[in-house]
């Protein structure tokens, strides 16, 4: 088995059998990541001893006591990895194409300004298109298939550890890249297959935390004359909820606001308003610039 100089990072609580699979997964790519990396969160024996029982003992094991959720179990595997770039997964999420980490490889070599590439996520009963030769300049990226620049992510503080982190973690930091002038690439040519139907969406704590967690991005990001957006859009959030009848969660949601605030009020650095308008139109409009398609290659080396 070949290893290129990329480490993969997955965050896991309490889903061993995922995990396990996964693992199995990203192995056996070729090349495979020289170093990956898993985060127990929350004090997670279980896990833990799933992994010591299996085959996958080159995986090296970071632990925490506390729940700090997959934003701070990423900031901890990524602030360990001896590789620039970082392969990101979660631990029901794994490559589709077997020759993953050398696309990754060459994508971040062609593209220097890219401090996030993010790959297209596929997800149970799902119909996986073929891969093809595309790359696109987006403002967004999703954890569970996406590859780091380590020395971009650590100008950033790293990820607010928040146990359920919807709405917050990625956008969050796509912002603050973007604030600093780092882009963010999305390819076809990277595939993910995101092992899940996604049922755990209508969770009310998940409910909950897509409201307070708008309410945490406003404060901790948007300078002061934008708080009114911010809560413009927790409210859009939950005609949203409404409407789509995921009312459990909604009063939890609103009420947990002051007490995120309270906790988290000291990583408070907010982007120019110049940066947030800018974010938010590119968002809502998109980016109508191509990458530079002509240096890719016909096929992966």
């Amino acid at each position: 088995m070949s290893t290129c100089n990329v480490t993969a990072i997955i965050p896991t609580y309490n889903r061993p059998h995922a995990l396990l699979t996964a693992l199995e997964k990203i192995i056996a790519c070729e090349p495979a990541p020289e170093e990956i990396i898993v985060h127990i969160d929350g004090d997670d024996k279980i896990t833990e001893s799933a992994i010591y029982s299996s085959p996958f003992q080159q995986v090296k094991i970071l632990r925490s006591q506390t729940q700090v959720g997959p934003g701070g179990g990423r900031n901890r595997a990524l602030t360990a990895a001896k590789h620039e770039i970082v392969a990101s997964f979660d631990d029901d999420s794994f490559p589709i194409d077997s020759d993953y980490f050398a696309r990754l490889i060459h994508l971040f070599d062609t593209f220097p300004e890219a401090a996030v590439i993010g790959a297209t996520i596929y997800h149970q009963n799902e119909p996986i298109q073929p891969d093809q030769l595309e790359a696109a300049w987006t403002v967004n990226f999703v954890g569970c298939g996406c590859a780091y620049r380590k020395s971009a992510f650590l100008q950033t503080t790293g990820y607010v550890p928040l146990a359920v982190a919807y709405d917050m973690e990625e956008v969050d930091l796509s912002l603050r890249l973007h604030d600093m002038g780092w882009r963010i690439l999305h390819g076809a040519w990277l595939r993910v297959l995101h092992n899940t139907a996604l049922e755990h969406h209508q969770n009310p704590k998940i409910t909950a935390a897509s409201i307070t967690n708008r309410a945490l991005l406003a404060y901790l990001r948007y300078p002061t004359g934008f708080w009114w957006f911010g809560a413009v859009q927790c409210l859009n959030r939950i005609v949203w909820l409404m409407r789509h009848q995921r009312f459990a969660g909604i009063v939890a949601g609103l009420f947990n606001i002051p007490k995120i605030i309270y906790q988290h009020r000291y990583q408070r650095q907010a982007v120019s308003a110049q940066s947030l308008e800018s974010y938010l139109y590119l968002r809502r409009h998109g980016i109508n610039e191509l990458s530079n398609l002509d240096l890719l290659p016909t096929r992966c080396p």
